[in-house]
């Protein structure tokens, strides 16, 4: 999406602040959580986890952008820390029922790091709450990831075994993303990596 597109769209989400009639809030499909985890001063002993918290749910097009301009932007956050946006009901942890059986595909940003990074977490977002994805269904949530060397992007799906739906899932992101670098799938199973690229 070009950056016009974004402006109109952040344009569009205001609400006058004078006006006389209140405006339905247009309504998402579902909820969404935004999760913030700081791993950059990790308690001695302490499981990985343990600083994740939930920060905040929505389920309107107006609460997401409210969200999205005042905290949630990657380039914000220190090294070692990660902002997650899942569905509601869905922690952003391997062992969370939905996300037990499942994987992720990672887009690593390489060039102009906190601006590109910036961009496809939006795009992604965009694309996820306004349901852009066919398998919508088999995707839990999307990780940002800020680290001293490269920051990435993961979009976490239920399942592993449906290489179709995986394989759908990937291309429709790296063509939102509008990137030509590789993005890889990689199993949450820690005994077995089963990769896929596109």
């Amino acid at each position: 999406m070009a950056t016009e597109d974004v402006n109109e769209a952040l344009g569009a989400a205001e609400v006058p602040i004078e006006s006389t009639t209140e405006k339905q809030p247009h309504k998402l499909e579902r909820k969404w959580c935004f999760w913030f985890d700081n791993q950059s001063k990790p308690k001695q002993g302490a499981a990985w986890g343990a600083s994740l918290r939930k920060a905040s749910t929505f389920d309107t097009v107006e609460d997401f952008w409210g969200l999205h301009e005042t905290i949630f932007i990657p380039s914000k956050l220190t090294p070692n820390a990660d902002i997650h946006l899942f569905k509601a009901g869905v922690e952003p942890k391997w062992e969370d029922p939905e996300c037990a059986h499942g994987g992720k595909w990672t887009f690593v940003v390489t060039n102009n790091r906190k601006q590109a990074l910036d961009k496809a977490w939006l795009e992604t977002l965009m694309a996820l709450i306004g349901e852009q994805f066919d398998e919508a269904d088999e995707i839990c949530g999307v990780v940002a990831s800020v680290r001293l060397k490269q920051d990435k992007l993961s979009l976490w799906t239920r399942t592993k075994s449906n290489e179709a739906v995986l394989m759908g899932i990937g291309k429709k992101w790296k063509a939102l993303l509008d990137v030509t670098d590789k993005i890889t799938f990689t199993n949450h199973d820690d005994s077995r990596r089963s990769r896929f690229t596109v």
